[in-house]
């Protein structure tokens, strides 16, 4: 395959193929026909497509009609990669019908701060949720023969300062929080292209960084595609090639096009370089091209799966008194713009054209024919109204209800793609309108419609029921309506924590950096693994959410299947009297390492849909990486021996049934040298005890006896390298004796494990 490449790519000039690398403009690429290279289309997004009408430059808003599915902060708080899975599919579905080759997403990037401006389009703040539902959505998408671009290659977690910023992040951190999620999404899906993010990754523009494009992401983890640029993320094109960037986009005018094939005739720049950039195109275009074209979708079963997904994200907070669901007679109000002009999407690159919108009032009305449903503004998004006067409307309202639904949220003014929020707090008048409302009514049910988490504080112990429906797609009403109801059980879980102050946040002194860098200080203790490890409280933790009926999780038991794997079993339980779906969380809390530890981690998880009554038995794998860290000084994965805690739980932070694994771990005895500490060379295995036998034999000397004293001495010098130690000696040391042990260590290593 690759002579039939390199035959085609001969038949171009220089000129000819360093163009073809580079956009045509804002969403194609360039054609050459004989070379078997097509113009491609590449469209945004993650949750719908956002095909132009025509090259409108920027042109957000101009686009082709889509479905606008749950965005992923949505879809995250499913847990359920058979539903991600089932739109990835509606989603590739519809690219091909609208002509596109490859959509621009899934985004999979960490939220490491609820204030990044971007996180509604990002799934969680675990890597392993992250990853498991990028691989759904990815693998869906996929199965239409149509392209995914897993986004954005790498620590691209703030908007501030974005195209510019140093993510400054040791490699620890990176290799267990940062990169796990495209790690797993290039292993298990196999995705056509990985896009690379606008900023520096420890100094060095992602575009440009060799060790991410080809060290990590092609050699270590085999990625066989194309890697595109963000569009406008490419500083220096020769670079960007060199390091593993093989299209820019979108096109900078056959510019950067010069730059290149000047550099391949000055000898700066490999030829080869630029043939195997062009290989991989022509590889994307066979591969996209690969499978026959749908011509028609069906819209109205496209918004049923958008309602159907969204209410199994819907995220159930708090129901005090089993407030929800609401009866099906009597008298409700509904207060806030928000119902009848429902916010369902973020701003910026991936703002859809929806088919059509669900209003939650019309929806809640159609579902309960019974029940007066009366509506009062509350609020008003634009600034045109006086709030003082909605909100005595609705106060008024308010008083002569059964149940109050108020519908509150984020503007879009106050979350995009573009620039990060400085604060988590919900509009002003939006907080004085719950509290007005909550003190006159009988029952309070508050209903949030946002991208990013918001605070909870100022309202939310006086209101008796929270739904967290997040963006929730072009079909939000429905599912909301579903929800409040009971026509649909909700069963989301938080896939990110809900603090009670901004100032709790892991990164709060770390973002957004200053002076073109931001210090990943926190480590690896983003999101729960900091608030759990510190014993911070929450608002609500990662992993939280509630549900109509009750489960019961029984005879949870753990079996090695390996060295380092296991298997962990337990039986789920409807012990209510709704159907309903419970999600399993399985954490693991690793024993003392030579690394700071967070105080559990997320290491598997699965949905189950059960009847009243009805019990299944779960089975999870935990595979060696649920029990391993990454060891700078091996440069590996490690797994310290030791016993690890597996543990069953609601939640990030509250834990069912416990059971422990010993684990023998990787044999880690290092060769010692004259700069190994005093500590490692009395540790030592066996080289320790010949070390006190030298230093105790050939004297005449009886031991002091002071056995406390020479311990407090060992204490004392643990930390000083044994050259130093050595001069310190009241008789220097044998000639050979430090040698002889050395080559000792050194004997004693096995093969370390793989």
């Amino acid at each position: 395959m690759a002579t039939s490449h390199h035959h085609g790519a001969a038949e171009l000039s220089l000129d000819e193929k360093t163009a073809l690398l580079s956009g045509r403009d804002m969403w194609t690429t360039k054609p050459a026909e004989r070379a078997g290279v097509p113009a491609l289309v590449l469209s945004d997004g993650p949750h719908g497509v956002r095909r132009q009408r025509m090259d409108s430059g920027l042109g957000l808003y101009d686009s082709h009609p889509a479905t606008c599915f749950p965005p992923a902060v949505a879809l995250a708080s499913s847990w359920d990669a058979e539903l991600v899975g089932r739109v990835g599919e509606a989603l590739g579905h519809e690219a091909r019908a609208l002509g596109v080759d490859i959509l621009l997403g899934p985004g999979v990037n960490i939220k490491r701060s609820p204030l990044c401006g971007r996180n509604f389009e990002y799934l969680s703040e675990d890597p392993l949720l992250s990853g498991v539902l990028g691989a759904a959505h990815v693998a869906g998408v996929q199965s239409r023969g149509v392209g995914s671009s897993v986004k954005h290659f790498a620590a691209n977690n703030q908007e501030t300062d974005r195209m510019r910023v140093s993510a400054d992040v040791d490699e620890r951190t990176l290799r267990e929080i940062y990169l796990p999620a495209f790690e797993r999404i290039v292993v298990q899906a196999r995705p056509a292209t990985v896009m690379c993010a606008y900023n520096k990754v420890n100094g060095t523009y992602a575009a440009e960084n060799q060790w991410l494009l080809t060290q990590v992401l092609r050699e270590e983890w085999g990625f066989d595609g194309l890697v595109v640029s963000d569009w406008g993320a490419v500083n220096d094109r020769v670079a960007a090639l060199l390091a593993g960037t093989d299209l820019e986009m979108p096109g900078t005018h056959r510019r950067t096009d010069v730059e290149v094939a000047d550099a391949v005739r000055s000898g700066e720049l490999d030829e080869t370089v630029v043939d195997t950039a062009l290989d991989r195109l022509r590889g994307l275009a066979e591969r996209v091209r690969a499978k026959a074209d749908y011509d028609t979708v069906d819209f109205d079963a496209h918004h049923r799966l958008a309602r159907e997904g969204a209410a199994d994200c819907l995220v159930l907070l708090k129901n005090q008194d089993r407030t929800l669901p609401l009866s099906a007679t009597g008298r409700i109000a509904v207060i806030g713009e928000f119902a009848t002009a429902p916010r369902y999407q973020g701003g910026g690159s991936s703002h859809v054209n929806a088919t059509r919108v669900d209003s939650p009032l019309e929806e809640l009305r159609a579902l309960l024919p019974q029940a007066r449903v009366d509506f009062a503004q509350g609020y008003d998004t634009k600034g045109q109204a006086d709030p003082g006067h909605l909100r005595e409307e609705a106060v008024a309202v308010a008083g002569r209800v059964d149940t109050v639904v108020l519908v509150v949220g984020l503007r879009e003014a106050d979350e995009s793609e573009g620039f990060d929020r400085v604060h988590l707090q919900l509009p002003t008048d939006q907080v004085k309108l719950i509290r007005s409302v909550a003190q006159v009514a009988r029952r309070t049910v508050v209903v949030l419609l946002n991208g990013g988490v918001v605070s909870l504080a100022g309202w939310h112990d006086d209101v008796d029921a929270v739904v967290e429906a997040w963006l929730p797609g072009q079909a939000g009403g429905g599912a909301i309506a579903d929800v409040l109801t009971g026509r649909v059980n909700p069963s989301g879980r938080l896939a990110e924590t809900i603090p009670l102050r901004l100032g709790d946040t892991p990164a709060f002194l770390n973002f957004p950096g200053e002076q073109g860098h931001v210090r990943y200080g926190e480590g690896v203790m983003v999101g729960y693994r900091y608030y759990e490890t510190a014993d911070v409280a929450v608002r609500y933790p990662f992993g939280h959410g509630l549900s109509y009926t009750s489960f019961e999780q029984s005879g949870f038991r753990v079996t090695p299947t390996g060295p380092d794997t296991a298997t962990v079993s337990v039986i789920v339980t409807n012990t209510g009297e709704r159907s309903g779906k419970h999600v399993v969380q399985i954490y693991v809390t690793a024993p003392k390492r030579p690394v700071s530890s967070p105080a559990r981690e997320l290491r598997g998880f699965t949905k189950v849909a059960l009847a009243p009554g009805e019990s299944t038995t779960v089975e999870i794998d935990l595979d060696r990486r649920a029990f391993a860290y990454w060891d700078i000084t091996r440069g590996d994965w490690t797994v310290a021996a030791g016993r690890y805690r597996v543990q069953l739980a609601d939640n990030a932070h509250d834990v069912v049934a416990t059971a422990t694994l010993d684990l023998a771990g990787d044999h880690l005895s290092r060769p010692l040298t004259l700069d190994s500490t005093v500590s490692e060379w009395f540790g030592h295995p066996t080289v320790g005890p010949a070390l006190r036998a030298a230093m105790t034999s050939g004297t005449t000397e009886e031991p002091t006896g002071d056995t406390e004293g020479d311990a407090d001495a060992l204490v004392l010098l643990s930390s000083m390298a044994m050259r130093q130690f050595a001069g310190f000696l009241p008789r220097p040391m044998p000639d050979g004796v430090l040698e002889r042990l050395m080559r000792m260590s050194e004997a004693d290593l096995e093969p370390a494990a793989t």
